[in-house]
């Protein structure tokens, strides 16, 4: 069982260098690419605080299906082009959205996020999944908070 308690005691960037950090232990230490995006949606969720939905969607013919993530139930599918998600999917762009109200076409499964951020997971330049984060609250996620769920989504693109 991973220790992480003492996170909450951290400043926002050493707390997501060390999310870094144990998302690349989980990866090294298991082969199973849902273990590791489940367990690595419970450190983000750990992690970043002020989040309602965390989790990842996985390509599967043309169409992202909702896989390992933490919060409420969520949609099963969603289609590339269509909503945040699908939108990052179909332009391989990380789409940080300070308010999804404004967003034409944005898919609400939950009703109570206000702000989203979607990184795509790319192998060889193909779209794998994308990693998907909601908040109740406007503009919650910074530059920073991107950088690094960049570099934990290139840490998952390594281990694919």
């Amino acid at each position: 069982m991973i220790k992480v308690d003492f996170i909450k005691n951290l400043s926002k960037e050493d707390r997501l260098k060390y999310m870094v950090i144990m998302a690349e232990g989980q990866l090294s230490s298991e082969n199973d690419f849902i273990a590791n995006l489940s367990n690595i949606s419970a450190i983000i969720n750990v992690a970043v605080d002020d989040c309602n939905w965390v989790g990842f969607y996985i390509m599967q013919d043309e169409t992202l299906v909702l896989g390992p993530f933490q919060g409420l139930p969520a949609c099963n599918r969603i289609e590339l082009g269509k909503g945040v998600c699908g939108t990052a999917a179909f332009k391989k762009q990380v789409m940080r959205i300070e308010n999804v109200h404004e967003f034409k076409g944005h898919i609400a499964c939950d009703n109570a996020s206000n702000s989203e951020i979607v990184i795509p997971i790319v192998k060889d330049d193909k779209v794998i999944g994308v990693l998907d984060m909601d908040s109740p609250s406007f503009s919650r996620f910074s530059e920073l908070e991107e950088m690094y769920l960049v570099k934990l989504v290139k840490k998952i693109e390594n281990y694919i």
